[in-house]
C-alpha cells in the first residue's frame, strides 16, 4: 500500500491538532489563544506583522487582531523602527517571553509524551526524514 503525500499531510495536521488540544487549558491559563501563541512565538524572528502573516500563512487582518490582543494583554509592545521611522516593529515584553516559554514547554512536553511511544531508533529516523523533507527540492 502506497501512502501519498495527502495522507501524511493529514496525519501531521491531526498530530498538531491533538497536541494543541491537549495543551489548550495551559494556554488559556497563560492568557493565550492558540493562534495568539503562534503569533507571539514568531515575534522575535519576524518583528513586523506582515512578516508574521507570511511566515504563519495567516491573513494580515487576522494577524492585526492577534497583535492587538497581545498588546492589550501586555505580551507584546510596538516600537518605532529606528531604520524606518514610519514603521513599528513588535517586541515581546518580559511577560510575553515568560508566557511564550511556558507555552513552548507545555507543547514540547505533550509532544515528548507522544514521542515516548516510539523507539529511540525510530525517533532518530523520524528526525532524519523531517530534516530531509526540509531541504530544497533537487
Amino acid at each position: 500500500m502506497t501512502i501519498g503525500g495527502a495522507q501524511l499531510w493529514t496525519l501531521n495536521q491531526r498530530l498538531l491538532s491533538v497536541v494543541m488540544d491537549a495543551c489548550a487549558q495551559e494556554l488559556t491559563e497563560l492568557g493565550l489563544e492558540t493562534k495568539e501563541f503562534f503569533v507571539l512565538d514568531q515575534v522575535e524572528a519576524s518583528p513586523y506583522p506582515a512578516e508574521i502573516a507570511a511566515a504563519l500563512l495567516l491573513p494580515r487582518a487576522s494577524v492585526t487582531v492577534y497583535v492587538r490582543n497581545l498588546v492589550a494583554k501586555g505580551f507584546v509592545r510596538r516600537e518605532i523602527d529606528d531604520a524606518d521611522l514610519r514603521r513599528h516593529r513588535l517586541v515581546p515584553t518580559a511577560e510575553g517571553v515568560r508566557a511564550r516559554d511556558r507555552a513552548r514547554a507545555a507543547l514540547a512536553a505533550e509532544y515528548d509524551r507522544r514521542l515516548a511511544r516510539i523507539a529511540p531508533q525510530d525517533r532518530a529516523e523520524l528526525r532524519r526524514i523531517l530534516q530531509e523533507m526540509l531541504l530544497p527540492p533537487a
